[in-house]
């Protein structure tokens, strides 16, 4: 394994993948879908050499059962798939909130609606943030925009997902994926969780448990649906993260995440070079949505500026965050469609100029 004080050059997909083994994973379940094989190509080689469980599994659907399957035992396990390919783990990922079992599924979005193609897009933010499941439940989503920070965000999601008992998503964009930095690794960065007091290690001297989510006795769904939901007002509490940048005397506040993120940023740098006072807001864990932070950096703004490549999935949880405190704008290009830093700079200076 990688475990280094100095920088490596490493594409963001194998950097996921090492920052896992590093993390502890045990198990890795998937099926291979562009633009994240590398993934499961990269534990295919690494996971039977330090005697740890890979298995290429014959559907997404596979992949997410056997995740839950090893979750419930308190084992740290991962899938990873791509747009199309997450959407057939919606059903699995409803009852691992309802019966609290950890894992980590790293989503790599390509371009949609449907089998889409293989360009990088941020189109799979509502299936991600607002899930395709049943009822009432929420994951936790976490949106790096360098490989660094997806590395440390791996990291950060195993440590969440098994301190909560729910899956966590981390979610990337292709360019994320397939792109090369330096890369420092070093040691997994949180203490392990105690998972005796859960479980399924075999009833032998104790009372059999139970990680179901059925259950049919009257107000029993209620209770159980109300605690989920105690327990996420507690990770929103202690977990949400984000990165504000130059936002005290923005009269623009550019809100975006991901890798259009950090092409905001640079243009951010240049409209100030220009004399022109824009700001970047990047939400780091989309669920939960740093809804205060937001609202209070626009309350000094004269405008907000989603930017995404979609047709505006995040804008929802931006207006309601904004809540009326600045007009809020949306710039956008779906399916593929890459943003650069003149377009975003334009889109500034349209504005500002």
């Amino acid at each position: 394994m990688i475990k280094t004080s100095s920088k490596v050059l490493v594409k963001g997909n194998e950097a996921i993948a090492q920052a896992a083994l590093n993390a502890g994973c045990k198990c890795y379940f998937g099926y291979p879908i562009t633009p994240q094989s590398e993934i499961g190509e990269f534990m295919s080689r690494k996971m039977p050499e330090l005697g740890r469980t890979f298995v290429p599994a014959e559907s997404e659907l596979a992949s997410i059962s056997m995740v839950i399957g090893a979750g419930t035992t308190g084992t740290k396990a991962m899938t990873s798939s791509s747009s199309c390919g997450i959407a057939l783990m919606q059903e699995a990922l409803s009852a691992m909130v309802c019966a609290e079992v950890p894992g980590v599924i790293i989503s790599v979005m390509r371009g949609g609606p449907g089998l889409g193609n293989i360009a990088p897009a941020q189109g799979d933010y509502f299936q991600a943030v607002k899930g395709g499941g049943n009822g009432d439940y929420k994951v936790v989503v976490l949106a790096p925009a360098t490989v660094q920070e997806a590395v440390n965000l791996t990291y950060r999601a195993f440590h969440l997902s098994m301190k909560y008992r729910t899956p966590v998503i981390l979610l990337a964009d292709g360019i994320l994926g397939q792109m090369m930095e330096p890369v420092e690794f070093g040691e997994y960065p949180y203490e392990e969780i105690d998972t005796s007091a859960w479980a399924l290690s075999g009833a032998k001297n104790r009372k059999p448990r139970f990680l179901v989510s059925l259950h049919m006795q009257e107000g029993e769904m209620e209770a159980i649906t109300n605690r989920i939901f105690e327990k996420h007002d507690l990770i929103a509490k202690n977990e949400t993260t984000y990165e504000a940048y130059q936002t005290e005397d923005a009269d623009l506040i550019i809100t975006a995440f991901g890798t259009v993120a950090r092409v905001a940023k640079a243009a951010v740098k240049k409209a100030r070079e220009k004399g022109m006072k824009a700001g970047l807001f990047r939400p780091v864990t989309l669920v939960p949505f740093p809804d205060e932070a937001l609202h209070n950096a626009a309350k000094s703004a004269k405008m907000v500026l989603d930017i995404e490549m979609n047709k505006g999935q995040m804008l929802v949880d931006v207006r309601s965050a904004v809540f009326g405190a600045a007009p809020v704008e949306f710039y956008g290009r779906p399916a593929g469609g890459l943003i650069t830093l003149e377009d975003i700079y334009g889109q500034i200076e349209k504005r500002l100029g």
